[in-house]
């Protein structure tokens, strides 16, 4: 079944793009026998440096959404803490590995853009069933 993302500029569509690649980066797949779900960030940040690369490469990706919204200083620096945050720690052999299980940046920023968008444009809210 493929995505079909919006390309517009407006709030709503943002709102969509920054959904679909918050669950791609961390909840795409389930671990085996569990009920844990880890995702492209836990699995890139694997392999050592280019991972990790990539992994804060498209949690900026989420950041720059966020300033195109038009979100305060404040709002931004914190996303930018949490990438930088994810990014430093996950770089560290094994224990970073480990960390992007816990601690979910992409998911945390996601939080904050739903904050700002349930705000300032409440006609993007979905009513999850």
């Amino acid at each position: 079944m493929p995505i079909e993302l919006p390309l517009g500029t407006d709030a709503m569509s943002v709102r969509q793009r920054v959904e679909v690649l918050e669950k791609v980066l961390e909840r795409a797949f389930t671990i085996p026998g569990t009920r844990q779900t880890i995702g492209l960030d836990a699995v890139v940040g694997l392999v050592p440096v280019a991972g990790d690369v990539i992994s804060a490469v498209l949690g900026l990706y989420l950041v720059w959404e966020a300033r195109n919204l038009g979100m305060s200083k404040f709002q931004l620096a914190r996303m930018l803490g949490n990438v930088g945050f994810d990014a430093m720690v996950g770089a560290v052999p094994f224990a970073g590995d480990l960390f992007d299980f816990v601690f979910r940046s992409n998911s945390r920023n996601l939080r904050i853009v739903r904050r700002h968008l349930d705000k300032h444009h409440p006609h993007t809210r979905v009513i999850d069933a």
